[in-house]
């Protein structure tokens, strides 16, 4: 029965000790946590202040760039390619040589065509003048009427032989222009396919291929919901498309929409546009992927903040704001885009709040923070 005793009261001795422990210590260790919080170093950190000034709405898409005019060279006639004019990647000029076929055959042609026409033109100059001689004996009758009409005819025979061998001339003459093939447009010649000393076949196999590249096209898709503001854009005037090129140290590239296409594709709910650029220092090449930005229109009242202030989360984007006591607060936002290393916040923030820039990684909510100036220099590298 003693045993029982000394037991009930160990138990009740160590219940109290409980009660005493979590009435004492824990208050305290919460706050020794306050006051570690309060006297710990405060985080260096760089800010920056929200602002409201105008922004270009900007739609970014990816693009390739496509030639004007494609012209895939070719013989119109059967022939012998005896000298090639130009060489592989040329750029040529509209009415360029570029083949010369063996036109032997062909100026023979046109030679017989005129000694036919010769041969019909002095036929056709006696007949008329029988039909003069006949004309003044029919009348007294020192010749039949039949003989005069028979003359008459074979003067109108001989001018359709003579019409005809005019024809025959200018078809030889063209078949004879055929030997000589000349760029249609200017652009720039690619790898030739056929050299000089090669029989070909009349619109058979391409010869070379044309691409026009000054000026010259970027295509690119936009989401159907993006036309109307297209529309309305070029309603107001041009509209500026800019691209970059990837690896291309220089400067963006600056041209116009030239047109949308005339339906929206179902399959993708996105419609085809074409913007036109100079392309004089031939930055553009065709095929070449594209980062392409069109402008449609400027927001005079953007609340914008520096990118590197907008951190992804869980939840979404949010920013570390700075309150008047130099300690943090996470708020989410909403970002409308980003352009040039600023972003269009549409919801989270206002005009005059700052924002942290740099230091987010140490940061929670209640953090302190030591404002440092932003470093404008490049970062001195550590020893190793």
């Amino acid at each position: 029965m003693k045993r029982v005793w000394v037991a009930v009261a160990f138990l009740v001795l160590a219940c109290a000790g409980g009660v005493a422990y979590q009435t004492l210590l824990l208050p305290a260790r919460s706050q020794t946590a306050s006051t570690v919080r309060r006297h710990s170093p405060a985080v260096p950190v760089v800010v920056a202040t929200v602002v409201r000034k105008s922004m270009p709405v900007r739609i970014d898409t990816i693009g390739t760039v496509q030639p004007i005019a494609n012209v895939v060279i070719k013989s119109r006639i059967d022939g012998y390619i005896d000298k090639v004019l130009i060489h592989d990647g040329q750029y040529v000029k509209g009415g360029d040589v570029m083949f010369r076929l063996d036109a032997r055959a062909a100026q023979a042609q046109v030679l017989q065509a005129e000694a036919s026409l010769a041969k019909d033109q002095a036929q056709l100059a006696n007949a008329q003048r029988d039909v003069k001689r006949y004309a003044s004996l029919v009348a007294k009758d020192f010749v039949s009427r039949q003989q005069y009409d028979t003359a008459v005819t074979t003067v109108q025979a001989f001018e359709a032989a003579v019409a005809v061998d005019q024809a025959a001339i200018q078809n030889a003459k063209v078949l004879l222009s055929y030997d000589t093939i000349t760029a249609p447009i200017d652009g720039r010649v690619g790898a030739i396919a056929i050299k000089a000393g090669n029989s070909i076949k009349s619109n058979d196999l391409p010869l070379a291929t044309i691409n026009q590249i000054k000026p010259i096209y970027v295509g690119f898709a936009l989401a159907q919901s993006e036309l109307p503001a297209l529309r309305e854009a070029m309603a107001r005037g041009p509209v500026a498309v800019t691209v970059v090129v990837p690896g291309d140290p220089g400067k963006p590239i600056t041209g116009t929409v030239a047109f949308f296409d005339n339906s929206v594709d179902t399959a993708s709910g996105t419609i085809n546009v074409r913007a036109r650029f100079a392309n004089d220092d031939e930055r553009l090449w065709p095929g070449l992927f594209l980062n392409v930005s069109v402008t449609t229109r400027d927001d005079p009242n953007a609340v914008v903040v520096p990118s590197t202030a907008v951190e992804v989360g869980q939840d979404g984007d949010y920013v570390f704001v700075v309150k008047p006591d130099n300690t943090v607060a996470s708020r989410p936002v909403t970002v409308s885009r980003a352009i040039g290393g600023e972003s269009v916040i549409a919801k989270g923030l206002a005009a005059g709040e700052r924002v942290v820039v740099d230091g987010q990684l140490r940061l929670t909510t209640g953090t302190r923070i030591e404002i440092h100036p932003p470093v404008t220099g490049p970062k001195p590298v550590s020893a190793s």
